[in-house]
């Protein structure tokens, strides 16, 4: 297989374990779980960039892979790659680890403000919390990792550090929230309403006086509309969503179909299809396809 490898970040072991740059079976377990927790966070990310797409392109894991292929001084420090294909095997593809970099990044910027005690950067999904609490569960209170990537300074991740994490898997949090469904019940007085979007999940969100038309419309005229709500949320623990605590966009809808002009031509779209499917699939395909489809797909004499 032709290719080359590309390193997108180094972690760096400190302590007296990690002396003479001896990574023991133990810190190996730091290496699995931190690909794990960047694997996830560049899905989620991915998802977060197309709603409208319910899978994930092909060889996607493999575009998230990191390996080991050796350790360097500095106590521990373990260069972190992934084998990027020849362009033209993979054309679809960016010719850089994209989607790696940037869920290392926000790894990154997640651990800087841990150490800086600021609040979490505000585009990191809190749902992604318990992986990130995983890291670093065999450290010792004398040691630490260090995170570098590149273009930026050093980040560290410690004991402290992990507890910061933990209060905030422990509490609820908030951040940002899109949802739409039925309006079934509504208290002008208190200003908020519950919306069931469908799935077993009933949310209250609060609403303002200039709004109050628009929720009692959806409410009387519930079998049909729908609302869509985008704001502020609160959220478990576990990345459930509990309230809406700020209504930014309010809008009614209605089971009528209207024509989306900003849509994505349906050309484009199974352009974008085609794209995903490695061109050796394609090299399988008969060279007559096209004059003799109903032949290959029904069995009639070929023309």
């Amino acid at each position: 297989m032709s290719g080359k490898w590309k390193e997108v970040v180094r972690l760096s072991f400190k302590g007296k374990r990690f002396r003479d740059h001896a990574l023991d079976l133990q810190a190996l377990s730091e290496l699995s779980q931190f690909q794990k927790m960047v694997a996830e966070t560049a899905k989620t990310l991915w998802r977060t960039a197309n709603p409208d797409r319910e899978r994930l392109p092909s060889h996607f894991e493999e575009r998230v892979r990191l390996c080991l292929r050796r350790i360097e001084d500095g106590s521990a420090t373990a260069p972190l790659e992934v084998f990027i294909e020849e362009e033209d095997q993979r054309v679809f593809w960016e010719p850089e680890p994209v989607e790696i970099n940037q869920a290392v990044k926000l790894a990154h910027e997640v651990f800087e403000a841990l150490g800086a005690d600021d609040p979490l950067p505000e585009r990191f999904p809190r749902a992604l919390l318990p992986e990130y609490v995983k890291l670093g569960q065999t450290l010792a209170d004398d040691e630490e990792m260090e995170l570098h990537v590149p273009n930026k300074k050093p980040t560290r991740l410690t004991l402290a550090h992990r507890q910061k994490l933990e209060k905030y898997v422990e509490t609820p949090h908030r951040d940002r929230v899109e949802i739409s469904g039925e309006v079934f019940e509504a208290d002008v007085k208190k200003r908020r309403f519950q919306v069931w979007s469908g799935e077993d999940t009933v949310v209250t969100v609060v609403f303002t006086p200039e709004q109050e038309e628009q929720v009692t419309t959806a409410l009387k005229e519930h079998k049909t509309a729908r609302m869509y709500v985008k704001g502020l949320g609160e959220y478990s623990p576990q990345g459930k969503l509990l309230r809406v605590l700020q209504v930014d966009e309010l809008r009614l809808t209605t089971g009528e179909t209207h024509y989306d002009q900003s849509a994505k031509a349906i050309e484009d779209m199974l352009e974008e299809l085609a794209r995903e499917i490695p061109q050796e699939e394609w090299d399988k395909l008969p060279s007559d396809l096209n004059d003799n489809l109903d032949h290959y797909l029904y069995g009639v004499p070929k023309q």
